[in-house]
């Protein structure tokens, strides 16, 4: 990490910081009002993040990320920007969902480009797998929405399978989703279209 990552965590932690694991949330002292909350699972270095909430100030994002300068990075970007309604978790995402957040509590989940794991013996380590489905749908509210983006044609098609086959989970489209216009093309995507890969989006909803 460099200086301005050590400053940011420093000063900004204990006002935007989430430690996971925790004790159950209380969304609204967090955030300081009650509004429609996003959780975005494997922030990355913020970049989306930051778009997305800054263009979205009616809904609240919390952001968890279990990489140190990444959290750091977003803690700086939301203070530079001065958004209000932004939270970084660092640690499990799996973890925040399971113990610390209530039952139909969420208005999307997202989980854009989360580790393919690509070889055979590591896909049990997948975020979008059947049982790690089923927990997040049970924290998203009736007609709450579960987005998912992703640049390895495998793993698309895996998603695509798990997720249809929720039963309380509703397709949007037919099969894959358009490109969310409001996901900003982060330098990680770029680098995944430069090299050639098709990304796939998925959007469904909790009926």
């Amino acid at each position: 990490m460099n200086g301005r990552h050590f400053d940011a965590l420093e000063r900004l932690w204990p006002l935007h910081g989430v430690p996971i694991p925790g004790s159950p949330l209380d969304v609204a002292a967090l955030f300081g009002r009650r509004a429609p909350l996003v959780l975005e699972i494997g922030s990355g270095m913020g970049e989306a993040t930051l778009a997305m909430a800054g263009a979205d100030p009616g809904r609240d994002y919390l952001a968890v990320e279990v990489h140190t300068p990444g959290v750091a990075n977003l803690l700086a970007m939301v203070e530079q920007h001065g958004l209000t309604n932004v939270r970084v978790g660092f640690g499990d995402a799996l973890e925040l969902v399971r113990h610390m957040l209530p039952p139909a509590s969420l208005d999307a989940v997202h989980a854009f480009f989360p580790d393919p794991w690509p070889k055979s013996r590591h896909h049990k380590r997948r975020l979008i797998q059947p049982e790690h489905v089923a927990l997040l749908r049970s924290r998203l509210a009736p007609g709450g929405v579960f987005r998912c983006a992703t640049d390895w044609t495998e793993y698309a098609e895996a998603m695509l399978e798990t997720l249809a086959a929720d039963p309380e989970l509703l397709n949007e489209h037919d099969g894959y989703a358009p490109r969310l216009a409001e996901r900003p093309v982060t330098k990680f995507e770029q680098r995944a279209l430069d090299a050639g890969r098709e990304i796939r989006d998925l959007s469904f909803r909790r009926r």
